[in-house]
This record gives structure tokens, sequence and C-alpha cells, in this order.
């Protein structure tokens, strides 16, 4: 795990725990910002650091809730509270169907246990729509050929047009939903505190 994420866990997790739940009996932490940010790692670092304080945390990738490269909205955000938020809150198990990237449609069913602290990590979740569950929003930025490049390393060059595409989506998205604006935390790349 890079330093400057831990680094960044040690800021958030502190600051989630001294929250109280919103989410029912769970605590919230969403982790947003545009696609190759560095938020995936992050919330490995903040699952780790909660774990440290001896809380489960259970983190949900927003990648497999997408309906493919044009799933940034539409039902997104309906999905995932019916599916997840809702029994969360009543403090049930969720469970949500994951997207195949490779298939290009929703395959296996994902069981989210009932955690001390769930971890909502991607683009999107510190939407407007769940302000009220989430405890601490954090964004993670990164110029767009750093995001470019690691998007790519991740998924071919053949990805580039729909990457190209996503990060028009996402930033009428962050344009219309104010996230950075937002945020509790802000953290670069690399994990450091941005401004």
């Amino acid at each position: 795990m890079p330093q400057g994420h831990e680094d960044a866990a040690g800021v958030v997790v502190p600051l989630l725990l001294s929250t109280p739940p919103r989410l029912g009996p769970v605590r919230l932490v969403a982790l947003d910002g545009p696609a190759g940010s560095g938020k995936t790692t992050l919330a490995a670092a903040v699952a780790d650091g909660c774990a440290q304080q001896r809380r489960r945390a259970h983190v949900v990738h927003m990648d497999d809730l997408y309906a493919g490269w044009s799933g940034l909205e539409g039902d997104i955000w309906p999905r995932l509270a019916a599916q997840v938020l809702e029994p969360l809150r009543r403090g049930r198990p969720g469970r949500y169907q994951r997207y195949d990237w490779v298939a290009g449609r929703f395959a296996d069913w994902v069981d989210v246990p009932v955690p001390d602290v769930l971890v909502l990590e991607g683009c999107g979740s510190g939407r407007r729509a769940g302000a009220r569950d989430v405890g601490v929003l954090v964004w993670v930025e990164a110029d767009d050929a750093t995001r470019l490049a690691r998007g790519l390393e991740r998924d071919g060059a053949d990805a580039r047009p729909q990457w190209e595409r996503w990060m028009t989506d996402e930033a009428a998205h962050y344009a219309r939903e104010g996230t950075r604006g937002r945020a509790d935390v802000r953290v670069d790349a690399w994990g450091r505190m941005a401004r």
C-alpha cells in the first residue's frame, strides 16, 4: 500500500469514526472523483485503517454497478439504494448484481454484509442523492493525462474512445453535482492532501 494513501486513510478513518452512523447502524464513507485518480487504492487503505480500529469495513466498487461505459447516470443510484443502502439502513445484508464488463451484461449477485463501515468507492459515489447517508465524503483527484494513462494501462489502448467519452460524462456529472466543493477531505492521486 503506498504510504500516501495510508496517510490519507489516517485522516479519513478517525474523521469517519467520530461521526454517528447515518445509514442505520452503518457509517458510510464515499470516495468519489474522476476515473483513474486513485480511489480504489485509497478504499483499500481506508478498509485496512478501519480493521486496525477493530471496525468491520466492506468495500463496494461502483465499477461493479455501472451498466457499462454509459452507466454513470441512469438507474445506478436507484439500484444501489434498493439493493444495498436500504437493506443496510434496516440492519439487513444487501445484495447487488455485478456488471460483467467483458460480457456486457449484469451477471452474478454479490452479498454485502452489515458492516460497521461501508466504503463506497467510485465515480458518482458522492452524489447529492445519497448525501444524507454519507458520514464523510472524500474527493480524489488527478490530472487528465495521469488518469487516462492509468485507465489505458488497465483496460488496453483499444478502450481510448470509451475512456474519452467517460471523461466527458464524468466532467458533466461533477459540474452538476458540485462534488469536489462538498467534500470533507480532498486527496490527490498519490494520497496527499489537496486543497
